[in-house]
């Protein structure tokens, strides 16, 4: 049996070979990871485990602290800020955990932008077509488990940059209720849409990783829900419009599969509440107005290094936001949360497409504007339901895709559980 320090050296054995033209990682702690990997194989020798998670190889995405060293939130800006004096805390969960912290993963800076480009560190391809866009703003994290060069994959999610990668890279991305998994060492984005979440191959992998984060117990994976008689909600309308055929045939054909093994799937309309909360963030997004209060400082004097337009555009913009706007806005989103999770009781969860595209090529999304604009709205038009009505979601792959595309299922506010033991069904349905 292959020991934990063999299969960690064939990962840094790759990322070597490759270390010239390295986009996936920031940051390899080789050294520190196979002090980890040799000490979880004597706990192994011995009879000893520190739980499911143990010898477990995890990258982070740039954005989380680890002590000693810069959090560049993969921007230039913060390449010689001072370094913290703590690993953030889910970084100190995970290697309690006996997690080996294998390096620090690529990122869209400031976590702004779904696309996954980075001006600054290169763009990690696709894991399944290196020209194409790997997803973001976990870019690195979706293509490192994709790829192998981990085993889970940790990212942030604040309008779906944990499902985005996970659905254009094909794995599997949870995404809790918000603040469930202390931000605590995270960089900020949106104090209010902020989460962070695993990607990983299987539903149990991200269930481990989560439970581990958020301090809860493991939801029983292993003894299945009843999946018939299970009520799932299709919300027709906006978010199926400009679908592609390929995604749009790969979630009938999962929809059909639900059915046939008892299934309840019923059109769900949620288009008004849809119209409702653009209306409410008409004049700028939360997650543009809560970045911009986080980046006040140098918005105000502008920049002293190059950032990125697609990034310091939206966030110059919501700086001159009025605070009663975005007071009423907050307001108005809790209203219409409060909404969804009536209009949601019906249901067990809600079914979509995680994206309703696959993953275009990153020549095209650098030579034309307007298409990236489309590209970017689409990309997050379904994951960002969660997070603005306050819900917790997961992406699955979608079988028999020529290029990777995600099943996402919604389930409300702190039905975490409940949630990832309905996907882990669906996994075993979809894949037998």
């Amino acid at each position: 049996m292959q020991s934990i320090r063999d299969h960690l050296e064939i990962i840094l054995s790759r990322l070597a070979n490759r270390a010239a033209d390295e986009r996936v990682y920031t940051k390899v702690y080789a050294e520190a990871a196979r002090a980890a990997a040799d000490a979880s194989d004597a706990r192994k020798r011995a009879a000893v485990s520190l739980g499911p998670l143990d010898g477990t190889i995890v990258s982070i995405k740039d954005l989380f602290d680890v002590a000693g060293e810069p959090t560049t939130a993969g921007s230039l800006m913060l390449k010689n800020a001072a370094p913290p004096l703590w690993d953030a805390a889910i970084v100190s969960r995970l290697r309690q955990a006996g997690a080996i912290i294998i390096g620090k993963t690529n990122m869209t800076e400031f976590a702004f932008t779904a696309i996954g480009d980075n001006l600054h560190y290169g763009t990690p391809g696709n894991a399944v077509d290196a020209s194409r866009i790997p997803g973001g703003s976990s870019s690195g994290a979706g293509v490192s488990v994709a790829e192998g060069t981990c085993d889970i994959a940790i990212g942030s999610d604040t309008g779906g940059s944990v499902r985005i990668p996970a659905s254009l890279n094909g794995v599997v991305g949870f995404k809790p209720t918000a603040r469930r998994v202390p931000l605590t060492g995270a960089y900020p984005l949106s104090a209010t849409l902020d989460s962070i979440g695993p990607l990983a191959l299987s539903v149990a992998a991200c269930a481990v990783a989560d439970a581990v984060m958020s301090g809860d117990e493991v939801p029983p994976l292993h003894l299945p829900l009843s999946i018939a008689g299970l009520r799932v909600g299709v919300p027709r309308g906006v978010l199926f419009d400009e679908t592609e055929p390929e995604v749009a045939a790969g979630f009938e054909r999962c929809l059909r599969a639900l059915e046939q093994s008892g299934v309840h799937v019923v059109d769900l309309l949620i288009d008004d509440l849809i119209a409702e909360m653009r209306t409410a963030t008409k004049r700028a997004s939360i997650a543009s107005m809560e970045g911009a209060e986080v980046h006040a400082d140098w918005l105000s004097v502008g920049a002293s290094v190059p950032v990125d337009p697609h990034v310091s555009g939206p966030l110059s913009r919501a700086i001159a936001i009025p605070a009663s706007v975005y007071i009423r806005t907050i307001r108005r989103r809790g209203e219409l949360a409060a909404a969804m999770a009536e209009r949601l009781a019906s249901i067990d969860v809600l079914a979509l497409p995680t994206v309703p595209i696959v993953a275009p090529s990153i020549a095209t999304m650098a030579g034309d504007e307007a298409l990236r604009n489309k590209a970017e709205g689409l990309l997050l038009r379904n994951t960002q339901v969660a997070n603005q009505f306050d819900l917790c979601a997961i992406s699955l792959p979608m079988p028999g895709m020529t290029l990777p595309a995600g099943l996402m299922l919604v389930a409300r506010n702190g039905h975490d559980h409940y949630l990832l033991r309905i996907a882990a069904d669906v996994e075993r349905l979809l894949g037998s």
